[in-house]
């Protein structure tokens, strides 16, 4: 028995703008991640007026901006990963699906015609 019998005739739908999303997502995530670290590397160079407990709540409060729009960045790439991948399965080949057994009849209404256990 084979799980996965292809449809007789089906020609796979040819790839489109998910592949090239496909591959543009791992630059994307690299190239995004460092641009939003920038800041808080900036932070640390740059605030130098106020006194020592000052800085540190600054750089503080950009560090935690640049990680929670670093985290954000994240889910969307994967968002758009997920989908792009869901597309490229969707676009693949066809398969028969198995027989499902009728339990409850000996035998398929015929159209036009009603069931006997249809109510009147």
């Amino acid at each position: 028995m084979t799980f996965f019998n292809r449809l007789p005739g089906f020609t796979k739908t040819p790839p489109g703008q998910e592949r090239h999303i496909l591959r543009l997502l791992p630059k994307i995530l690299l190239i995004g991640t460092l641009l939003l670290a920038i800041p808080s590397l900036a932070a640390r160079l740059f605030f130098s007026a106020g006194t020592e407990s000052e800085i540190a709540t600054q750089i503080m409060t950009v560090d935690i901006y640049g990680i929670s729009l670093i985290v954000l960045h994240w889910t969307v790439v994967f968002t758009v990963a997920l989908g792009a991948f869901i597309v490229v399965v969707m676009k693949g080949p066809a398969y028969v699906a198995d027989a499902y057994p009728l339990e409850d009849s000996d035998h398929p209404d015929t159209p036009g015609q009603r069931s006997r256990n249809a109510r009147p």
